[in-house]
């Protein structure tokens, strides 16, 4: 008589990723509390008692929802080796909310809360947004080829994952090299640490003993950081959301593109979680998404949530359901008792970093791995708009810190030195939504769908005449030429495909492109 089903609600293998997913939020509330209080000034009670309890509790809330969707999943299906979606604070987001929306309300106001409630409509807005993802989501999930969904989390894994903590990682070698090695050797060499401890604690621990051995640690910085250790629970509001509504107005064109982008995010890892073994529903995963959102912004986190990349990485490194709500609950903790702040002080954070740099190495090569070789193109097309995207950022934060920009410092100037700073502003403008039509079209392009290719054009026209990709602003012809390009191109690729003769017309005939397909 066979055994009744029981899910696993925790196994060994949930240990490791736990410490890899709660060092991943970790790092990013790191950040966070950094950009927060030192980058745009806002006050300690203010980051640690208010904005960061609320944060906890939305990725709190979001990890229940998808331990949720893998129950579920588990039963279905009969399995214990399903893997919940990784979630947290949207990383993009929490760049662009800090410098473009409530930095700069603060250093024209000097009103941290007025800078707090704009960046809670903006969220708020964002969420809405996203949530409207959940009407379309799995229909576009349909449409769209998977080398153009997984080509586009290999560009934002190499720069916005990957890139920065490489050049942290570097800068401080005898701490970021260390636990950088450590993580290859764990889960990529599948070396066995000692007492068999999970991979991305020995990483943390090394790093960390490392830190404070080498003197790159200061221990008044610790005991400072005790002052912040308090209960705060964060309450939820909608005087907040009316306070800060007409600040925000102006800023709220930007949370369409971004809104997008969240459940175009979304939509991408739920790919790569099919590709990994775990397919869930689309739609459901949308609605958990942008609820948490929600919660976040009534709550006092200006912060969108996200399901992460990386759940073949974690699935790889053995985790199941337990590591998801785990994570949940020790970031409630961590920021309703103010504890993130003896954390700053005590860990380095190039110990943690590496991680990411994992996360990025393992999503990067799942877009290989996991499509015909033959779409190899396509992918790397994906990555293009978001280097573009990430050297604009990159440009953007050096001339800043310098107090200056490149309108002030002249277009031309930048472009007489090598740099073509405007294409390079419109190719990165939406550069998900723009990874995902061009890789998309390469792949329809590549399987002879000439009409597919010329419907993706369309779409993009009409995207960019409103100027949700290729332009800073949504509007009517925001970016009229790049629209009528797209229609130009969209004809092109009508005509092949009503053409009779198009193999003289691409440069290669049915025959060769038959035996290409069967040698693949």
């Amino acid at each position: 008589m066979d055994s009744p089903f029981r899910i696993k609600y925790w196994t060994r293998g949930d240990v490791d990723g736990y410490f890899g997913l709660f060092t991943n939020n970790l790092t990013n509330l790191l950040v966070m509390a950094g950009l927060l209080h030192l980058a745009i000034g806002l006050p300690v009670t203010l980051v640690y008692g208010k904005i960061l309890p609320a944060v906890g509790l939305s990725i709190f809330v979001s990890s229940l929802f998808y331990t949720y969707m893998a129950i579920r999943l588990s039963k279905a299906e009969q399995r214990t080796d399903v893997t919940a979606l990784p979630t947290g604070v949207s990383v993009p987001h929490m760049f662009l909310i800090v410098f473009l929306i409530m930095g700069p309300v603060y250093w024209k106001t000097e009103d941290p809360y007025l800078a707090w409630t704009t960046g809670l409509v903006w969220c708020f807005v964002n969420g809405l947004i996203a949530m409207s993802g959940s009407l379309i989501g799995p229909k576009i999930r349909e449409w769209l080829p998977r080398p153009a969904m997984l080509g586009t989390l290999t560009g934002v894994s190499l720069t916005f994952i990957a890139m920065a903590p490489a050049m942290d990682t570097w800068d401080v070698p005898y701490i970021g090299l260390v636990s950088l090695s450590i993580i290859l050797l764990g889960w990529f060499g599948k070396v066995n640490m000692p007492f068999r401890l999970p991979v991305g604690l020995v990483a943390i621990l090394a790093g960390t003993l490392i830190g404070w051995v080498s003197g790159a640690m200061d221990v008044r910085e610790v005991s400072q950081s005790f002052a912040a250790i308090d209960l705060s629970v964060p309450t939820f509001s909608v005087t907040r959301l009316i306070d800060g509504w007409a600040v925000a107005l102006p800023f709220l064109a930007s949370a369409v593109p971004l809104g997008i982008y969240n459940f175009m995010e979304t939509i991408d890892n739920l790919e790569s979680a099919e590709v990994a073994g775990d397919k869930y529903p689309t739609r459901q995963a949308l609605v958990f998404d942008a609820t948490s959102t929600l919660v976040a912004s009534s709550f006092g986190s200006p912060f969108p949530i996200a399901v992460y990349i990386g759940h073949a990485g974690w699935k790889e490194a053995g985790a199941r359901i337990g590591y998801s709500w785990m994570t949940g609950v020790t970031m409630l903790v961590l920021t309703w008792f103010g504890v993130v702040s003896v954390l700053y002080a005590i860990i380095p954070v190039v110990a943690i970093l590496p991680i990411l740099i994992y996360i990025g190495l393992v999503i990067g090569a799942q877009a290989f791995q996991e499509t015909n070789p033959r779409y190899a193109p396509a992918v790397i097309l994906a990555i293009i708009p978001w280097v573009a995207n990430w050297g604009h950022n990159i440009v953007n934060t050096s001339l800043n810190a310098a107090g200056t920009d490149a309108a002030t410092v002249g277009y031309a100037s930048i472009l007489a030195a090598g740099l073509n700073y405007e294409g390079m502003s419109v190719l990165g403008a939406g550069a998900i939504i723009v990874s995902v039509l061009w890789a998309s079209i390469l792949v329809f392009i590549i399987d002879r769908a000439f009409n597919k290719a010329a419907l993706a054009s369309l779409i993009a026209a009409t995207l960019a005449f409103f100027g949700i990709i290729h332009a800073e602003t949504v509007g009517i012809a925001v970016n009229a030429p790049m629209a009528f390009s797209y229609v130009i191109i969209g004809l092109l690729f009508y005509i092949v495909s009503k053409n009779k003769s198009n193999d003289q017309l691409v440069g290669i005939t049915h025959e060769h492109d038959n035996r290409n397909d069967h040698a693949s």
